[in-house]
């Protein structure tokens, strides 16, 4: 008898594994998913949070932000990265001087978005940010601009942050996205540390980027319904 069980056996396991092999090809046919590529861009408005007493002094900086984006969509959920050139920073007035840090990024946002009716959607996801170039700018009392100081010895090389927002998808592979990204890594390399003598106006104090995005997009093409 035991002899003839096994085979028995062995023949109801493979019937069982075809059987969810079969069933996992029918849910995947006819699951509905969506792969959408596109491009994005729109302004920035960046500033720093910083525990510096000199933080009343800061104000934002205007840049800008432009990119590409694959989405794959599931039903409701979408997930899309992204990857996005992003010139951040922030302006900061001290005796009758502004000075601009001017931060460029690459930065790889990985967005969950959550569909609503009619095309809008909430986004929530991280954000992972390599510093391309970092250089400060003095403007004085009279317009006066002097360029090219290098703070890439002052600025730590990657950022990440945490990025909220709402999305509205239109006709014709347009959207629109506003977002707000909340640094949550410190970028200064000397918090709580002797400054070199080349300084920063946010001193030896943590420093993350706060960047507000609106964003115009694009679908270059899709893949499913």
């Amino acid at each position: 008898m035991k002899f003839e069980d096994k085979p028995k056996k062995s023949v109801m396991k493979r019937i069982g594994i075809l059987v969810a092999a079969l069933a996992l090809c029918v849910v995947a046919a006819n699951a509905q998913v969506q792969l959408a590529v596109g491009i994005k861009g729109g302004p920035n408005f960046a500033s720093l949070s910083t525990s510096s007493t000199l933080s009343k002094n800061y104000s934002n900086r205007t840049g800008f932000h432009a990119g590409a984006y694959v989405m794959l969509k599931f039903a409701k959920i979408g997930i899309q990265p992204e990857i996005i050139f992003s010139k951040q920073g922030q302006s900061f007035q001290f005796n009758s001087q502004n000075y601009n840090s001017n931060y460029d990024y690459i930065n790889v946002p990985i967005m969950v978005k959550l569909y609503l009716a009619g095309g809008l959607n909430l986004q929530a996801g991280p954000q992972f940010g390599f510093l391309a170039s970092s250089k400060g700018a003095v403007i004085d009392a009279v317009g006066n601009v002097s360029t090219g100081q290098d703070l890439k010895n002052l600025v730590k090389s990657s950022d990440v942050s945490v990025g909220v927002g709402l999305g509205w998808d239109l006709p014709f592979g347009l959207n629109i996205t506003g977002r707000y990204n909340i640094g949550v890594s410190d970028i200064n390399k000397y918090t709580g540390k002797p400054l070199p003598v080349q300084s920063s106006s946010f001193g030896s104090q943590q420093a993350k980027n706060q960047v507000i995005q609106i964003s115009i997009g694009y679908r270059l093409f899709k893949i499913g319904s």
